[in-house]
């Protein structure tokens, strides 16, 4: 019974935080591909370093950005791998 109530929790948790999570991990996945990309073109596209390391102009989330997408990361993947286990009776 407990595991299934953490199975829930899990589920519930990892359906609200994937759509959360996913924005900055693709961002960051983006942009760096991009800017190597452009870099082999000879464009040095620096503003696209910006948006990697979570410059977002505005809203610099630079001091605390990789923390954010390693914390986001381990949640997503603990509550995913909650949800594969089967409950015990």
């Amino acid at each position: 019974m407990i595991q299934h109530h953490r199975q829930r929790k899990a589920r519930k948790v990892h359906r609200w935080l994937v759509p959360i999570a996913a924005l900055p991990l693709l961002i960051t996945a983006g942009t760096g591909s991009l800017y190597s990309l452009l870099l082999e073109q000879g464009i040095d596209a620096f503003w696209l370093l910006k948006i990697h390391t979570g410059n977002f102009g505005v809203v610099n989330l630079q001091p605390i950005y990789s923390l954010l997408l390693g914390v986001l990361t381990i949640i997503v993947t603990v509550s995913g791998a909650l949800m594969l286990l089967k409950p015990q009776r």
